[in-house]
């Protein structure tokens, strides 16, 4: 490696993180490395759809070595960070240690439990692949099970669901389930339909989809009723024992499935200075996305914390349009120094929100309206389809979602279970990498 190439260390996969390497692909004065602890970049707003068995986990994943082909300055670093050393500028991760110029830390969010272990252990979260196939496995399962009972009250629990989290993600999940219990279950499990159970949306506030305008609140509540969901609001989530979801109020409902979609925290930085971490374990940073402090450590999208903002002194919402922002702005600045030009602080364009709440039924809200309906419905399809990495899976997504929305019967209800290890594999011993 030249001497004058600069070595960026890229740590996550996820929009920010791709978005910025994609950017200074093939501009030879950098050195880019993504780091990240799968080998796929994946499409989180679709989790859900993979969750209900609508969609594959392939038709929302692309690897990154096959993203990176042919992009002479990227290369990439399957490992997951345990440790920033930033006074000596490397990063230790469980399969070696990688030295660098500039670190950009871009791994994202992970579920917020709040402290409650048993939640944290017999809850359903939504956040991975890993995530989205546990669901759709445990949901079949208790379906299963709920076909071959012969009590009624069994039968009623087995077929529960509670989800904790009236955002986007617990709204769009919520339409799914109950979608899926009126076109398939009845289907499937003739057996399981008396006592089946019902979907209960639970949420800490007096509204579902609290970021969004009254007009898409009003409508997500509206919709999700009529579908029968049990909406629960000012309601929290106090314990979950595996088969009793129990409130704050001391009510409780029996359920075998609690899904938690009811908050995040930013993913462990370890090497930080402590002053850096914010709540909710977001990196505090400046207008150009530095971290506080040091000068050549970067943080972008979910893990970031920005208050230079005028329009957002509070820091910007988690969402995917901040994290592209972010990464863009980042790169054209990367590219500005090298040159020796001067840095262009960020600031949050706003293009609105959207979220979809059962077939032919969303909401978009936008700077100056909002609209709702099928034609809302037809445009978070469209606008969900473009990010999706790879031709092929833009196709095969379009076509998937053509055809159940067709038949209102996909037909990816696959049980699929790896077996455990019988035996615990011997750990290799670690060699330090560099790149």
């Amino acid at each position: 490696m030249k001497a004058s190439i600069k070595r960026i260390v890229i740590v996550g996969g996820g929009f920010a993180g791709l978005n910025l390497a994609k950017k200074l692909a093939n501009h030879d004065i950098y050195q880019v490395t993504l780091v990240d602890k799968n080998n796929y970049h994946f499409f989180p707003p679709l989790l859900y759809q993979v969750s209900t068995a609508f969609i594959e986990p392939s038709n929302i994943s692309y690897p990154f070595r096959r993203m990176f082909q042919e992009k002479r300055n990227l290369s990439f670093f399957m490992g997951e960070l345990q440790q920033i050393n930033h006074q000596r500028n490397y990063i230790e991760t469980e399969n070696g240690t990688l030295h660098y110029d500039y670190l950009v830390l871009a791994m994202g969010t992970e579920t917020n439990y709040f402290g409650m272990d048993n939640v944290k252990e017999k809850s359903m979260p939504m956040k991975t692949i890993d995530d989205a196939l546990k669901l759709r496995n445990h949901v079949l399962l208790q379906l299963e099970e709920a076909a071959r009972s012969q009590n009624i009250k069994e039968k009623e629990k087995l077929g529960n669901v509670v989800i904790a989290g009236g955002g986007p993600t617990g709204v769009e999940i919520a339409g799914m389930l109950a979608e899926m219990g009126g076109n398939i279950v009845s289907k499937d499990y003739p057996t399981a339909r008396k006592g089946v159970g019902k979907i209960y949306l639970v949420d800490a506030l007096g509204t579902l989809l609290a970021p969004m305008s009254k007009k898409s609140q009003d409508e997500a509540y509206q919709v999700l009723s009529k579908l029968g969901v049990q909406i629960m609001l000012n309601t929290t989530v106090k314990d979950y024992t595996g088969d009793k979801v129990i409130f704050g109020d001391g009510q409780s409902i029996t359920a075998a499935t609690l899904i938690w979609a009811s908050g995040v925290i930013g993913r462990p930085a370890p090497g930080l200075p402590e002053e850096v971490i914010a709540r909710g374990r977001r990196i505090m940073v400046d207008e150009y996305n530095k971290v506080n402090g040091l000068e050549n450590v970067f943080a972008l999208g979910d893990i970031s914390l920005q208050q230079s903002d005028e329009q957002f002194p509070k820091g910007h919402p988690q969402l995917a349009q901040v994290a592209l922002q972010q990464s863009a702005l980042l790169a054209h600045n990367f590219l500005n120094m090298a040159e020796g030009k001067s840095l262009r602080p960020f600031k949050y364009n706003d293009k609105g929100s959207m979220a979809i709440i059962a077939k032919f039924k969303a909401v978009v809200d936008l700077p100056k309206g909002f609209f709702k309906g099928f034609f809302a419905w037809l445009v978070w399809l469209f606008i969900h389809i473009i990010p999706i990495a790879g031709f092929r899976n833009k196709w095969m997504l379009a076509m998937n979602w053509f055809w159940s929305f067709v038949t209102n019967d996909p037909t990816l209800r696959l049980i699929i279970r790896p077996e455990k290890q019988k035996k615990e594999q011997p750990k290799k011993e670690l060699q330090p990498l560099d790149v």
